[in-house]
């Protein structure tokens, strides 16, 4: 007969298919630490109700390379055929139906001792309700959130699931609650999220910078008035929740469940004492060995954990915990420079892993860093920072970045002003961090003036106004007031401060202004024929543009931007002659392999109309462009040209093409981009009707970050509609 442990070892080992029995590389759950964390036990707990079995011939172990765990090769269980045989024999609880979890949440545990906070929470979230966990780290503030997710679960409620870091803002968030790719309008992610039976779960909000947290405060406050919301914090809490929101402060365990953390082995006088001492925090329990004692009961927990966990630590140990702890992200074991500490920080029970990557428990990580001076900090930033950068690739740039930002040393904030647009280009919302993490150190007017074009590209119009008042007087900051006036509406005030900027500006300066100015007024419009009246203002506009000033090698690119203009103008018109001699100018500025003089022979065939139909000559001559082309904005652009021509009647090859194409992103810092984008959010609204709400909110959004604001109008116009 198997004891309640035997049983639950078993039935997780035989999770595992056969085929790991004798493999060189198996899970890390299959070794003692995993196999305890996933337990919700101390490995030494694990050590009596092992014997037995494999003393009965149900499991046996042998040393294996543990995925993710280092090179070092480790002890790992494996359940036997005859162990699969008798747990397949045991009367298991029957599984009711389960709604599903979305997003990266943990591996649920076995939980002790938390019954009532769970029911609690239960009910509260089965009215609609909502609440903040709140804490000491490792006191089991995530754990309670899983346990209640996971009963929810089994009454038939998806879970939504997504944990914070320090570059997480508001879209990273949507792309965790919805499980794929996020608008980055609130609105428009709250609108995509089902709200039946729905919980949304955010954990480690802590993590948040303050960078993003503002429009962070917005979304899980809205959404809390469609769904219940669990906020997983702990204190202080870098959020400004409005709404109704209950608060449950998670304190240590009773005595009584805190000595089941422990192994059965350990005397029950000495399980009671190693729990009053520790207050009952599940974690530093989990942490403490037998040979250590039982711990001083005047000791904090921070104490007990910097005292005796960490001071225990052999010095390789803690090298590998301090490039652990100072890491912005969880790391794999081939990302560490000091992967030789890995096996006994995860002995010690000090990491916690996911999907193969680590880190360590925050109680750990806080309580160390508390340990180092900020000198000391910085040294280590730094000497982080010339790691990452020998490796390539988006994620070490990004690691590189963050290093660099926290260093605060001059030459890893030149570093930043260098790189900056780069990281930006990867990813916008850890460009942010770094970026307001170096004008903490040095208000340079560089930096200032990329937070401000940062944050205009993103949409944040009162991160940038901040930024914009902070730069000295200018052309380049009239420039960024007249795009913040553009995107708040304000369209006479963009209107005069761009001509005082044009006026501040040298000539080439100033034509490459208007230039913009020119190509920004024709994208802004929805798709449909532009009026006779404003083509004609865009070409007055053209021929008032002066390019004497231009240099050079730069005067062939601003004609050909020019003339790209007047030919879209030209075919808009039906203006065939106009539209042959722009293709004439601008055929004479490209070689004659270039695809761009395809496109516009595509856009001229499709423009045509026979009895008001698209001939299937046109359309299939589209198809076979738009496969041809490698450069996806001008892909984008193409699709979008076609699915304006085509009218409702859609092919199927389109529709895909465009749902391909979705799937690439877009560089904000690119204002054709950015508007590309907008558009692509408007096709997606008319491609997906059922998502129609949502896209066209994100495409409103991004038109206005696009500085078009009679597009946004429009839509929002046909959006109040119905339409």
């Amino acid at each position: 007969m198997l004891t309640s442990s035997q049983t639950r070892i078993l039935s997780r080992l035989a999770e595992f298919g056969e085929h790991f029995d004798k493999a060189w590389d198996v899970p890390r759950e299959l070794s003692l630490p995993g196999l305890a964390e996933s337990l919700g036990v101390v490995r030494s707990a694990l050590h009596a109700p092992l014997s037995q079995l494999e003393s009965e011939g149900l499991i046996s172990t042998r040393t294996a390379h543990v995925i993710g765990g280092g090179s070092r090769k480790r002890t790992v269980v494996n359940i036997t055929p005859e162990g699969r045989i008798v747990i397949s024999e045991q009367k298991l609880p029957a599984t009711q139906r389960k709604g599903g979890v979305i997003g990266p949440a943990p591996d649920p545990i076995v939980v002790y001792g938390r019954y009532s906070e769970i029911q609690e929470i239960v009910e509260v979230v089965k009215e609609g309700r909502s609440t903040i966990i709140s804490g000491l780290p490792g006191i089991g503030k995530s754990t309670l959130a899983r346990a209640v997710s996971s009963d929810l679960e089994n009454l038939g409620w998806t879970i939504r699931w997504a944990n914070c870091s320090f570059g997480t803002d508001a879209k990273s968030i949507g792309e965790m609650w919805l499980g794929k790719s996020s608008p980055s309008n609130i609105e428009a992610i709250l609108e995509a999220l089902p709200s039946n039976k729905t919980l949304l779960v955010l954990d480690e909000a802590q993590e948040l910078h303050p960078r993003h947290s503002r429009s962070i405060s917005h979304l899980v406050s809205e959404a809390s008035s469609r769904c219940p919301v669990i906020l997983v914090v702990r204190a202080p809490n870098p959020l400004e929740i409005k709404g109704q929101f209950s608060d449950l402060r998670l304190d240590g365990l009773e005595v009584e469940n805190a000595v089941k953390l422990l192994s059965k082995r350990t005397d029950p006088v000495t399980a009671e004492a190693v729990s009053n001492s520790l207050g009952g925090h599940p974690l530093a329990i989990r942490l403490w060995t037998p040979d250590e004692g039982i711990p001083e009961k005047t000791k904090a927990v921070l104490d007990y954990v910097k005292d005796t966990v960490i001071n225990k630590l052999s010095e390789q140990g803690k090298k590998t915990l301090d490039e652990l702890s100072i890491a912005p992200y969880p790391l794999g074991s081939q990302e560490l420079y000091s992967e030789a500490g890995i096996a006994e920080l995860d002995n010690s029970a000090v990491l916690k892993w996911s999907d193969g990557l680590m880190e360590t428990h925050h109680l750990v990580r806080n309580v160390r860093k508390a340990t180092l001076d900020q000198k000391t900090l910085s040294r280590m930033h730094h000497t982080e920072a010339k790691k990452w950068s020998t490796r390539e690739g988006g994620r070490a740039r990004k690691i590189e970045a963050y290093h660099r930002s926290m260093s605060g040393r001059d030459g890893d904030l030149e570093w930043i002003e260098e790189n900056i647009s780069l990281i930006s280009n990867q990813d916008s919302s850890i460009a942010a961090v770094v970026i307001e993490n170096a004008l903490k150190v040095n208000d340079s007017q560089k930096l200032r003036s990329d937070a401000a074009s940062l944050a205009l590209d993103r949409g944040e119009t009162k991160i940038a106004e901040t930024h914009i008042s902070k730069m000295n007087h200018g052309p380049s900051k009239k420039l960024f007031e007249s795009r913040l006036a553009r995107m708040d509406g304000k369209l006479s005030d963009a209107q005069r401060l761009e001509e005082e900027a044009v006026s501040l500006s040298d000539p080439s300066q100033r034509a490459k202004i208007e230039i913009a100015s020119v190509i920004r007024r024709f994208d802004d419009r929805l798709p449909g024929r532009m009026s006779k009246l404003e083509s004609d203002r865009i070409l007055n506009q053209i021929s008032r543009i002066r390019l004497d000033g231009i240099p050079f090698e730069e005067k062939d690119s601003a004609i050909l931007s020019l003339e790209l203009v007047k030919y879209g103008i030209a075919l808009n018109n039906s203006d065939l002659a106009d539209a042959s001699k722009s293709r004439a100018e601008i055929e004479s500025r490209v070689s004659e392999e270039d695809i761009i003089l395809d496109i516009l022979d595509i856009k001229a065939g499709i423009s045509r109309m026979v009895d008001d139909k698209l001939s299937e000559g046109a359309i299939s001559s589209a198809e076979d462009l738009i496969s041809r082309i490698s450069d996806y904005p001008s892909r984008i652009s193409v699709i979008h040209a076609t699915l304006e021509a085509v009218g409702t009647e859609i092919p199927d090859w389109l529709a895909v093409a465009h749902r391909e194409s979705c799937t690439h992103n877009l560089r904000e810092d690119i204002p054709s981009h950015r508007r590309l984008s907008a558009h692509r959010w408007y096709w997606r609204g008319v491609l997906e009707p059922s998502n129609r709400i949502s896209h066209w909110t994100e495409a409103i959004s991004r038109f206005k970050a696009a500085e078009c604001r009679n597009a946004a109008n429009d839509l929002l116009a046909m959006l109040s509609k119905g339409i």
